[in-house]
């Protein structure tokens, strides 16, 4: 049964084909298998790729070869005692002050940032296009263990020579 399985896989071939092109000829059904599993592999890879924030609008950098977002302003504040006075003060009492903290600017900032990640419609492009080659690596995969194989009885052979 072994022999015949192994002969059979010796001969059984199929080619891949994407969109009515031959990416591979003649391709071994153990290779097929070994392919199959690599897909799956590079499908979750991919999947898992990082993608850009869509909250945010992006650009490419060319300088960096990044995508960055528009520069934001923003400023930093810093509270500053103040005091209010309630009631003046007399000679026969003190003034009544309230303190109270106010919000005053201290500097400017802006803010760009940088990614290096993938837009989503490029990872969905990638993920369709492996989706396409599994598809057709298991179709040739299919065809090749369609191929007809030739019962091999080897065991008497053997055992007559070893028995002999």
């Amino acid at each position: 049964m072994t022999a015949t399985k192994d002969w059979a896989n010796c001969s059984a071939r199929a080619s891949v084909t994407v969109d009515g092109e031959t990416l591979l000829n003649d391709v071994p059904v153990t290779y097929l298998l070994f392919l199959e599993k690599q897909l799956v592999d590079l499908h979750t890879f991919i999947s898992k790729l990082p993608t850009l924030d869509p909250s945010e609008t992006w650009t490419l950098d060319e300088n960096t070869d990044t995508w960055r977002t528009e520069p934001v302003k923003t400023t930093r504040t810093k509270k500053v005692p103040r005091n209010h006075v309630l009631a003046e003060a007399t000679d026969k009492h003190p003034a009544q002050v309230q303190v109270y903290n106010e919000d005053v600017v201290v500097g400017y900032w802006t803010k760009v940032t940088f990614s290096g990640a993938l837009p989503q419609r490029r990872v969905n492009e990638l993920l369709g296009r492996v989706q396409k080659l599994q598809d057709a690596v298991k179709y040739a995969r299919e065809e090749a263990n369609g191929t007809e194989v030739v019962d091999r009885r080897i065991g008497d052979a053997v055992f007559g020579y070893l028995l002999g």
